[in-house]
């Protein structure tokens, strides 16, 4: 199966890298360093204790706590992290500059990932969450490098697509060293798809162990500042086909109240212009973040957030939060950012890739599952009530609070290893 799997991949490289190059028509930075991407890469000055792989964005945002105690351990330099996208490269080199090694990860063939291998010699890797990738985890096997799954999930629908190949899939867990689970669910999920029983342990996920970036916060307190009294709510890390549902949630709202000032903060920055032009066509007057000057009052019905890295800043302004990717089959993206922050969080119906912290907070009564028909009123009641957004914003603390500690228990496992 694994050969099969091989020659695909062999096969459709060239449309991978048609699609690099359509791509980058809007975010230049997938038409570079593609030779990254085939396993070329400088070799390193030191030994590289640990490689750390986060697909994107969201996986290298949930990885920084871990990455940074590895740090700690190891010392500056030799800890190797490698993302997908140009997006989640960006993030680790805005957050870690010099402190790590960094490329994009080597596509999964054979040739590629002995490649990168062979350059950097890891003595242990660490992939976050689930990137199960045939190629890597047969040549960490024959090379005897411990592999770890750290913060492993593996939502209903990923559960359901590996069980189609369950035989291939156990082949592969066989040769993961560990598997971190972030649920008792997942744990169970990994052992059924064929991963040893005694591999596979309940770590929880370290995402309740992210600290709040206090320039961040201090930048948000700033930016309210600018904003005063009005009633402001975001809608964080949309998608395309949700920012329509979003505004039309705002224009509702501006009926009962006109002083309300929405956040839009797309997940992808290669739609900040799109989704500009897209409220403004529908007859919002809009500031962008990127585009305000020092000390510039913020009047407008909508604020793009058109800037990377400051969403904690953006949370911190605001009242009530929205967590996109969730009013449409995206899956949904980190509830627990806000929640920490103490914000009453809001989510839609598509949730499949965040369930335990969904049932968390919806089970503390710290989060509320809406549609786009209900957004509209949901934000009105929790906007005129402050009690009732305390009482939520309390609730999530503690939910984050109680669950702190996986990271402690990954490193311990990821030191077995």
């Amino acid at each position: 199966m694994r050969v099969l799997y091989t020659v695909l991949l062999y096969l459709i490289t060239p449309f991978v890298l048609l699609r690099l190059l359509w791509r980058g028509r809007e975010l230049p930075a997938y038409r570079q360093r593609w030779g990254e991407r085939f396993g070329f890469v400088p070799r390193p000055a030191q030994p590289v204790a640990v490689w750390l792989h986060a697909v994107s964005v969201g996986e290298a945002l949930a990885a920084m706590p871990l990455i940074r105690a590895l740090i700690a351990r190891h010392g500056p330099g030799r800890i190797w992290v490698t993302t997908t996208t140009p997006t989640g490269s960006e993030r680790v080199q805005q957050q870690l500059g010099t402190q790590v090694l960094h490329s994009y990860a080597p596509y999964d063939r054979p040739g590629d990932v002995a490649r990168f291998l062979d350059t950097v010699r890891p003595a242990k890797i660490v992939v976050m969450e689930t990137e199960l990738w045939p190629n890597l985890l047969h040549a960490a096997a024959q090379r005897r490098i411990p592999l770890t799954i750290a913060n492993g999930r593996l939502s209903p629908r990923s559960f359901k697509r590996y069980g189609r190949i369950r035989g291939f899939t156990g082949e592969m867990l066989a040769k993961v060293t560990r598997i971190a689970a972030q649920s008792e669910a997942d744990a169970e999920r990994f052992r059924w798809l064929g991963a040893p029983a005694e591999r596979v342990s309940t770590m929880g996920n370290i995402k309740f162990d992210q600290a709040l970036p206090e320039a961040q916060l201090a930048a948000g307190a700033r930016l309210r500042q600018r904003i005063g009294a009005r009633p402001v709510w975001i809608a964080a890390s949309t998608h395309d086909g949700e920012d329509e549902l979003v505004l039309a949630a705002h224009r509702e709202l501006l009926r009962s109240d006109p002083q309300a000032l929405l956040i839009l903060v797309p997940r992808h920055p290669q739609r900040f212009d799109a989704v500009a032009a897209l409220a403004q066509a529908q007859g919002f007057s809009l500031q962008r973040r990127s585009a305000l000057a020092d000390g510039e009052a913020i009047r407008a019905q909508v604020l793009l957030g058109d800037s990377m890295g400051e969403l904690f800043a953006y949370y911190t302004a605001c009242d009530v939060a929205l967590v996109g990717g969730s009013l449409i089959p995206v899956g949904g993206h980190n509830v627990l950012e806000p929640a920490a922050l103490g914000l009453p969080v809001l989510f839609g119906p598509h949730m499949h890739n965040f369930v335990q912290a969904r049932d968390l907070l919806m089970e503390a009564q710290a989060g509320i599952q809406v549609s786009a028909n209900y957004l509209p009123e949901s934000l009105r009641v929790l906007l005129h009530d402050a009690k009732r957004r305390a009482e939520l914003g309390e609730a999530g603390r503690r939910v984050v609070e109680a669950n702190r500690g996986a990271l402690q228990r990954l490193l311990s496992l990821i030191g077995e290893a």
